[in-house]
């Protein structure tokens, strides 16, 4: 009787048709990873006293800026993907192809949802403490994708959670044997992912954690983290230096920008913020504002006479038959 090595094989398909359209499973789990994001993040921004709906107008422009800032640093570091002679350039356009790297998308989705927070009146790092749990949770489903498409691996195994890979598949390391098990990595990232998303949950209410705390303990969790997984990938890379994979370097820069929020941070002993909001911004700056409105309406109003009352007392009663002058 032959023994089978246990392991984790690849999904046969990678997409499925509903009429015309073809809807990727990679595509289903970004989003999904996007709608448990915005709703962590309300929620928690909802118990700081935050209105509701106020995540997802950030997520309007958080997201398209994370999409292209993803792809876009995707394509130049993997050029010789997407230009050579005879290449079809709009497969660059092809996101649901894989090929979203996490590190763009933190720098054009942090872009624009500053901007968003700016335009809503939102301080940018209470949003981006609040959105830290979630983005983990995120980029956790991200990874499930990832398995979709057959990718994001490491080094050959004979684990029992090995990851079959296709012979075919182009990132197949040449010289080795077909049947090969690789590394997981996809779902050591899951993993990884979320660990620290409870953890930060759980460092945030035992340490009271503000003012961009939550997002540096993501920095340095995330980054970590992620230069260990990219240091045992397969997947080809053209950009190595000083014998370090860019997203290796990537990964150590976004850690190091971590501790240095950390450290300039608690030097600057920061006071807790009372909200969400900048100050003068908010519906309780709002409600202040049109009380204040209302009662300079009441006092510049004019009374039967038509005079305007302008704060003075008014003249005291002349009896009758009394000469008013003096």
């Amino acid at each position: 009787m032959a023994v089978f090595p246990a392991s984790i094989p690849s999904p046969p398909i990678s997409s499925f048709e509903v009429g015309p359209l073809t809807i990727h499973f990679y595509a289903l789990c970004i989003l999904t990873g996007i709608v448990i994001a915005v709703w962590l993040t309300q929620r928690r921004l909802s118990r700081r006293g935050a209105e509701s709906g106020l995540v997802l107008d950030v997520a309007l422009w958080a997201v398209p800026f994370g999409i292209v800032g993803g792809r876009f640093y995707h394509v130049v570091t993997h050029p010789g993907d997407y230009f050579f002679p005879g290449a079809n350039l709009l497969k660059t356009l092809y996101v649901w192809e894989g090929g979203l790297a996490i590190f763009g998308a933190i720098i054009f989705g942090g872009i624009g949802a500053y901007i968003a927070c700016r335009r809503r009146g939102l301080r940018f790092t209470a949003f981006a403490d609040a959105l830290v749990p979630g983005l983990l949770f995120a980029q956790a489903f991200g990874r499930f994708g990832n398995y979709f498409n057959h990718e994001l691996f490491g080094g050959p195994t004979t684990l029992p959670w090995g990851l079959q890979i296709e012979s075919t598949n182009a990132a197949f390391p040449p010289g080795l044997p077909a049947g090969t098990l690789f590394h997981p990595l996809f779902l050591y990232e899951m993993i990884w992912n979320t660990i620290g998303a409870f953890l930060i949950i759980y460092l945030e209410r035992r340490l009271r954690l503000h003012s961009g705390r939550t997002l540096a303990l993501y920095f340095i969790w995330y980054g970590v983290g992620r230069a260990w997984f990219e240091s045992l990938r397969l997947d080809p890379t053209e950009f190595v230096y000083l014998g370090l994979k860019a997203n290796v370097i990537a990964a150590l820069l976004l850690a190091v920008l971590g501790v240095i929020v950390l450290v300039v941070q608690a030097r600057r002993h920061v006071p807790r913020p009372d909200g969400p909001y900048l100050p003068g911004r908010g519906p309780a700056a709002r409600a202040d504002a049109v009380a204040a409105s209302d009662q300079t309406a009441e006092i510049a109003s004019p009374d039967e006479s038509g005079a305007a009352h302008v704060g003075a007392p008014p003249a005291p009663p002349v009896a009758s038959g009394e000469d008013p002058q003096p």
